[in-house]
Formats: structure tokens, C-alpha cells, sequence
């Protein structure tokens, strides 16, 4: 990508987070990165694999997540801060993407106590492709909890098609994968979650994002795909999707239940990928 492009994209960017309250039109942003509505908007998209707009709501739920963990404000005062005028709207966009309500986000602190599937790709019989690899961190980054997940676009907000929480980096593998066309998302947020008050969403946290995609999955179809977690840079989507307890997920293993907190996963599960299998 030329440095002009990117450094316009940057400018947007910088433009949305500093005015999430206000009502931003792509006319606003494509000002901001000194471009026409019209090439902005394909130069967006380029660059971070969405519309500005959606990139906008995006960051305006992400501020809302941090409001939520690190002050008191009422939802209704939260969500005209990051740019609703309805606190219903606010908070059924929230529900969808974060996976909890606004006042349940807030009780845990910003986690889940379990990330479930999307039910309406459950176990069909048409489901039974896989989708396997390796999730790697860089030389000398911490190792944390590692979430991978398969999304119908490349924002990882709502239930994901199939996913998997690994302990560090390593190997995943989703089993049944429903035909159609995902994006393969990868996270992990490095930091001591047994800290008293420790909450997900916190500033101080190194998140660590990876994607792949669009993957187009077809019946009894193999794919392999690698990821390579990075820090997570303006340019990437925010995460939207509330973070797996580590802590609790941390204690059914040492207890030897693995049924709960451990998300239900529908078909997905963490394995060792079997020798000699080939991508598709």
C-alpha cells in the first residue's frame, strides 16, 4: 500500500476515534483524508477490508466496551458518547456484536464466561469440511490465551461459525465447517488476568490480532490456513467480541472439567493436525 494512501486511511482514522460522539458522514472522513467521497471510500476498504462506516461503528461499540470496565457512567450517558441517540439502539448493536448486553458486560468486567456458536450453522449434514493450521507469535512476544474464530466478515463481532481457544499459539482445527465463504480471525491479549479488578478491555493490554480470508469452504473440502499474530495497528478492525475468561477456563482445566467455563465450540475443537494431511 503507498504511504500516501495508508497515511490518508491513518488520518481518517484518527478523525473517527476523536469525534465518536458526533454524527460523521463518509464526506466528513473523506475530507479528512483529502480524497473524494468516491476514492475514499475504495481506498478504505483496501486498506482495512471494510466500509469507513463500518470501521466507525466499530470503534464506537469498542470505545463503549472501555467505558463500560473503566468508569461509572450509566449506559444511557455512554452510549451518546460514542454516538447513539437511542439507548435501545445502542444496546441491541452492543448485544450483537459483544455477545452480551451492555449491563452484563459491565457485571463481568468484560469477559465471557463462554463463547458460543452461531446455532444457525450447527451440526448439518452439509457441514463437514475442516479448516486447519498454526497460530504463531513473533520472537519475543508474551504468549496469552489465543481465540481463532470463523466469521462471515472480517470484523470479529457476534457468533462466530466455528472457533477454538487455545491455551498459547499452536496448532487449531475446526471440524465441520459449513460451506460458504468465512474469514479466519485470530486474537490474543497479553497481561496477568488473576490481577484483582483486572478487566479485559484495558488499555494497558498488548492485543495481538491476526486474519485470513476470505476462505471459500466447500463440502468435504480441506484448507489450511497459518496465522501470525501482530500487535494490533489502526489500520486493524477493532475486536468487538467479549474475551473468553481466561482465569475460570484457567481453573476447569486444572480441576479436570473441561465442560465449563471451556466454550461450546459446536464442532470445533483443538487437536494435533494428523500427519501428512494436505491443503486444499
Amino acid at each position: 500500500m503507498a504511504d500516501s494512501i495508508e497515511q490518508a486511511v491513518r488520518r481518517a482514522i484518527a478523525t473517527m476515534r476523536e469525534n465518536l460522539g458526533e454524527q460523521l458522514t463518509v464526506d466528513d472522513m473523506a475530507r479528512s483524508a483529502m480524497f473524494s467521497k468516491f476514492h475514499f471510500t475504495r481506498i478504505f476498504q483496501r486498506a482495512t477490508g471494510i466500509s469507513p462506516g463500518r470501521f466507525l461503528s466499530a470503534l464506537r461499540l469498542q470505545r463503549a466496551k472501555d467505558l463500560l470496565v473503566s468508569t461509572s457512567l450509566n449506559v444511557a450517558d455512554i452510549s451518546m458518547r460514542v454516538g447513539y441517540n437511542s439507548v435501545g439502539t445502542f444496546s441491541s448493536r452492543f448485544t450483537r456484536s459483544v455477545g452480551m448486553s451492555p449491563t452484563t458486560y459491565r457485571k463481568l468486567s468484560g469477559f465471557a464466561h463462554q463463547i458460543p456458536t452461531d446455532p444457525r450453522f450447527g451440526m448439518a449434514k452439509a457441514a463437514s469440511a475442516q479448516v486447519y493450521g498454526s497460530i504463531s507469535l513473533p520472537p519475543g512476544e508474551a504468549p496469552g490465551l489465543v481465540f481463532a474464530g470463523l466469521f462471515p466478515t472480517r470484523v470479529p463481532e457476534g457468533l462466530p461459525v466455528r472457533c477454538s481457544i487455545l491455551p498459547r499459539p499452536g496448532l487449531y482445527e475446526f471440524d465441520d465447517v459449513p460451506p460458504g465463504t468465512w474469514y479466519l480471525l485470530a486474537q490474543s491479549v497479553a497481561g496477568d488476568f488473576d490481577e484483582p479488578g483486572a478487566a479485559a478491555d484495558s488499555a494497558e493490554r498488548l492485543v495481538s490480532v491476526a486474519s485470513h480470508g476470505p476462505l471459500t469452504v466447500h463440502k468435504d473440502g480441506v484448507i489450511r490456513a497459518d496465522l501470525r499474530l501482530q500487535p494490533a495497528q489502526a489500520l486493524d478492525p477493532p475486536v468487538l467480541l467479549a474475551l473468553l475468561d481466561a482465569r475460570k477456563l484457567a481453573l476447569s482445566r486444572s480441576s479436570g472439567d473441561e465442560t465449563h467455563p471451556v466454550p461450546s465450540i459446536a464442532a470445533a475443537r483443538f487437536t494435533h493436525v494428523h500427519a501428512g494431511r494436505t491443503a486444499a
